[in-house]
């Protein structure tokens, strides 16, 4: 599964072009290495994933077929880590870019 689709699905990020920009700004990783949101998620992969103001570690459990109800989302990770981080005026993205989603 793509990795936008499964930010979505996972509900880490609720909507899929905000995973896309996310990961079009070079804000989340898989097992260590920055990846486009065109990149295949699998099973025992660890995301890092900057999102505003928060980083989030979490090691993938379960890959989908298709959309999971809000339930069974919990299931699809482990969060590893958690932390609020410092963002910088250039981290933040433009509400402009926002506003074609």
């Amino acid at each position: 599964m793509r990795l936008d689709k499964f930010l979505k699905v996972s509900r880490i990020i609720k909507r899929r072009p905000v995973a896309k920009l996310v990961c079009d700004n070079k804000k989340i990783k898989i097992n260590g290495k920055v990846v486009k949101s065109s990149a295949e998620v699998k099973v025992a992969d660890i995301l890092e994933i900057e999102y505003f103001n928060r980083y989030i570690k979490a090691k993938v459990i379960v890959v989908p077929e298709g959309n999971v109800g809000k339930a069974e989302a919990s299931d699809l990770i482990e969060i590893m880590e958690t932390k609020k981080i410092q963002i910088n005026d250039e981290d933040l993205v433009r509400e402009d870019s926002l506003e074609d989603l």
